[in-house]
């Protein structure tokens, strides 16, 4: 009896077929509608600054990424929660929650600094003198060039 592989589907069938990944993905499709319906109803400025975490049980939760905007959000909750109940999937709105949360990725740094220590430095330039590649050494002695003296 010889193994036999499943053939393989495309991503598209298997979304559309496993019921786990059909449920994610109708709760991800719903999840983004709402946030569509939310950001017509924001200002430009907030956009970014806020997303739809859940709608349950007539209660909306956004997650907002500092407390000024949770802030500024919070002044203008009535005007927001009467603007959205006119939509039907808000229809039954009540209240709306904000939760402070910081964007967990972080953006690139504006440059890479380098902390090497004069010892460090010495030993990089040290390897470098014994390397025959001239490309090799030219890196390692401008890496070493990158100590700071103590201060």
């Amino acid at each position: 009896m010889a193994f036999r592989p499943l053939t393989a589907r495309a991503p598209a069938v298997l979304l559309r077929e496993a019921k786990p990944l059909k449920a994610m993905l109708g709760h991800a499709q719903r999840l983004s509608h709402l946030q569509r319906l939310l950001d017509s109803q924001l200002q430009p400025a907030a956009r970014e600054h806020c997303h739809v975490a859940s709608w349950r049980d007539g209660n909306l939760l956004l997650i907002v990424t500092d407390g000024h905007w949770a802030t500024r959000l919070r002044y203008q909750q009535k005007r927001l929660q009467r603007q959205l109940q006119m939509f039907d999937e808000f229809s039954s709105l009540m209240r709306i929650l904000f939760k402070v949360q910081p964007p967990t990725v972080h953006r690139g740094a504006a440059g890479h600094t380098i902390d090497l220590s004069v010892d460090a430095a010495a030993t990089i330039q040290a390897t470098a003198e014994g390397i025959s590649d001239p490309n090799l050494r030219a890196a390692l002695e401008r890496l070493a060039a990158h100590a700071r003296p103590k201060a």
